[in-house]
C-alpha cells in the first residue's frame, strides 16, 4: 500500500475514533463473509459502524489511547465497532452474536474514555436498555410520592370514619 494511501487510512480512522463514544474491539477470526455482514447489519441497527482495521495502522490512528492500554488489544486479526450511540446497545448485538457464534471473541474496548476488558463489555451488555432504566428510574422518584399521599388518604379516611362514629352516637 502505497505511503499517500496509509495516511489518509490513518486520517480517516482518527476521524472515526474522535466521532464515536465507544469503541469495542473484537477477534473475528474463523467468521465468514455473510456472518461479519450479518454483524454488520445488526450493528448499524444499535448505532455503530464494524470495519476491520490494520492494528499497526489503527496504533497509529488511536495515538495515545494504544499507550494508556489499548495498544495490547491489538494482537491478531481485529475489528472496531465504531460506536455512535449508546454503547450499552452495540455490545449487546455483539455479545448475543458471540454467543450464536462462538468463533468471535469481544478482546475489549473503550467507553467514554474508560478502557473495559472483554468481561466488563459483557457486563456492559446486560444493562438494561436506557429507555428502560429512566422508567425504573422514574418509579423510584414517585414511589415516596405515592405513599405518602396513600398515608394522607388513610388519614382523612380514619378521620371521617371517626366523625361518622361520633355523630351516630350522639343521634343515638
Amino acid at each position: 500500500m502505497p505511503q499517500q494511501d496509509k495516511q489518509e487510512l490513518v486520517q480517516k480512522l482518527r476521524e472515526d475514533i474522535e466521532g464515536a463514544s465507544a469503541l469495542i474491539l473484537t477477534d473475528y477470526r474463523g467468521l465468514t463473509v455473510s456472518e461479519i455482514t450479518a454483524l454488520r447489519r445488526k450493528l448499524r441497527e444499535a448505532g455503530a459502524d464494524y470495519k476491520v482495521v490494520k492494528n499497526t495502522l489503527f496504533g497509529l490512528a488511536a495515538g495515545e489511547l494504544t499507550e494508556r492500554g489499548l495498544g495490547r488489544m491489538l494482537a491478531g486479526p481485529t475489528a472496531v465497532a465504531f460506536v455512535h450511540n449508546e454503547p450499552i446497545a452495540s455490545a449487546k448485538a455483539i455479545a448475543d452474536f458471540a454467543q450464536e457464534h462462538k468463533t468471535l471473541s469481544i478482546k475489549g474496548g473503550l467507553v467514554e474514555g474508560c478502557l473495559y476488558g472483554a468481561d466488563q463489555i459483557q457486563a456492559l451488555s446486560k444493562v438494561p436498555p436506557r429507555e428502560v432504566l429512566i422508567a425504573r428510574m422514574m418509579g423510584l422518584m414517585q414511589s415516596p410520592i405515592a405513599n405518602l399521599v396513600g398515608a394522607m388518604q388513610g388519614l382523612i379516611s380514619n378521620l371521617v370514619y371517626t366523625i361518622q362514629a361520633v355523630s351516630e352516637k350522639k343521634a343515638a
